[in-house]
């Protein structure tokens, strides 16, 4: 376990949602100000854009998408765009890729081959294109299970993860070793909700991995962080087409581990549980009472 000082803050999740832009450039700022660990960039409403404003807005806090579907660009014009943003953004910028999940893929209408050999084509015809498009940042791997992180540190520098088990973690990783090498950036986007009511809260997260424990890679992986019960009713329930039955199945246990729900100071110390083990947590905030610019005002008053 890590030991965590006591000026540590997560980092923070942030979405440039359509007519909220500004507002999300603004909220980046502060956590800058504040002394956020850092800003993770999911792929919704246009993150590269995002990550192009946050070049010229910030100027010391890193940030990275987290992720970027690969089948979105052609990887040479990915690399051209990575290169150009590290460059603007004095090197705080990092390139967070993965494959996505079967509906993405579905909706843009690609075809797609093996997620392992995908990534490292994608990977290595980016890095071929480095002497024409300029350097590139570090470049981070979407993670779930052990053979993409084997990937990711065979050819990356860092991992990501989304709803991961805190409970699997350092056995996932003590399988992977060289995933743990010092200068390997680890980090999970954990769904977090503020709220004194923790059922409530709770709520507001089951909500959230409706989506997830819909997917069967998934499934998969919690069933290897020992959620075997849960995962084969919810999958029964989905085949069954019961999918409104999906969230009384997901237990406390197995959401508590996945998410952040409840008090102040209980989201604070769960947090920090994530960085002693070794990993960043990226706060993704969702409110009982509001929407993003809220949820993330809250994170901040946690940490006065």
């Amino acid at each position: 376990m890590t030991k965590v000082d006591s000026s540590f803050r997560p980092a923070i999740s942030v979405v440039a949602s359509p007519t909220k832009r500004q507002a999300i450039l603004d909220l980046a700022v502060e956590a800058e100000n504040r002394g956020f660990s850092g800003l993770a960039c999911p792929s919704l409403g246009g993150t590269m854009g995002l990550c192009v404003s946050l070049a010229h807005v910030t100027h010391s806090i890193n940030y990275w998408t987290s992720i970027q579907p690969i089948y979105y660009s052609h990887p040479v014009e990915a690399a051209n765009t990575a290169s150009h943003i590290n460059e603007m953004s004095g090197g705080r910028f990092r390139f967070g890729l993965g494959v996505s999940h079967g509906p993405v893929t579905q909706r843009l209408g690609v075809s797609t081959g093996k997620p392992l050999s995908d990534i490292a084509d994608y990977v290595a015809a980016m890095r071929a294109n480095e002497k024409f498009g300029g350097q590139l940042p570090p470049i981070y791997l979407a993670a779930l299970r052990n053979k993409m992180l084997q990937l990711s540190a065979d050819i990356a520098e860092g991992a990501i993860w989304a709803n991961a088990s805190l409970s699997h973690m350092s056995t996932q990783l003590a399988e992977v070793p060289a995933a743990v090498r010092p200068d390997f950036f680890l980090a999970n986007m954990i769904p977090t909700v503020i709220d004194d009511d923790v059922e409530a809260a709770r709520a507001v997260n089951r909500k959230t991995l409706v989506g997830y424990v819909s997917l069967p890679n998934y499934r998969n992986y919690w069933r290897a962080a020992g959620y075997v019960e849960e995962m084969d009713a919810i999958e029964a329930a989905l085949n069954a087409g019961e999918r409104d039955k999906v969230t009384s199945l997901m237990s406390d246990k197995w959401l508590d581990d996945n998410t952040i729900s409840g008090s102040a100071s209980k989201v604070r110390d769960r947090l920090a549980e994530w960085a002693s083990a070794g990993v960043t947590p990226i706060a993704v905030m969702s409110s009982t009472t509001g929407g993003q610019v809220k949820a993330i005002n809250q994170l901040f008053d946690i940490y006065n």
